[in-house]
């Protein structure tokens, strides 16, 4: 009894390398499937800021305060008492009906410290003024830049010599979306 034939070459069959690296089946809901393709297309340098989603008003947390600051330098005797509790609402957001969280997909902000998945507080209530961070829509993609205001001249300037500042260019829109208030970073 003679083997079924498998295999052999088929055109448009195989691997695409379009990416610049290996690729990896991943089994997705049928229904994300445009969405992914979509994301896909971007470039990374168009993919700036990612999950946006508003912060939860009911959500109440009170963490301990310590009544002495840390040193940076030189250690001093540590107290071992609590003077208050903080609620990291109250700390964090000013206007809570305006306030969302963004997390960072990209690289261009990393001279001031904003790293791929740190999350970023954004209040869209705040008229954005010149040398604050942003998010900004630039003809309908998000992206973290910081705003230079120079007379009726407005452009986004990057922190990363690797990535361009955004110059508008006739028929361009700009919109800010919100100013970035706080950054909540991981180290672990």
């Amino acid at each position: 009894m003679e083997e079924p034939k498998h295999g052999g070459k088929r055109d448009g069959a195989g691997r695409k390398h379009e990416y610049g690296e290996a690729t990896k089946v991943l089994r997705v809901p049928e229904s994300r499937i445009v969405e992914i393709k979509e994301y896909l297309k971007k470039t990374k340098k168009e993919i700036e800021v990612s999950d946006i989603r508003q912060i939860d008003p009911t959500t109440h947390v009170e963490i301990p305060l310590a009544i002495e600051r840390v040193q940076a330098g030189f250690p001093s005797p540590a107290q071992d008492y609590i003077d208050k509790k903080l609620d990291l609402n109250e700390h964090l957001i000013h206007n809570i009906n305006a306030t969302f969280m963004v997390r960072v997909n990209s690289l261009s902000m990393i001279n001031i410290g904003l790293d791929i998945n740190d999350e970023l507080i954004v209040d869209r209530s705040l008229e954005a003024k010149h040398r604050d961070i942003v998010i900004a829509l630039v003809d309908n993609d998000f992206t973290v830049k910081r705003l230079m205001i120079d007379g009726d001249n407005r452009w986004l300037k990057t922190e990363n010599p690797d990535f361009q500042d955004i110059h508008l260019e006739d028929g361009q829109e700009m919109v800010i979306w919100g100013v970035v208030t706080r950054v909540i970073k991981s180290f672990r």
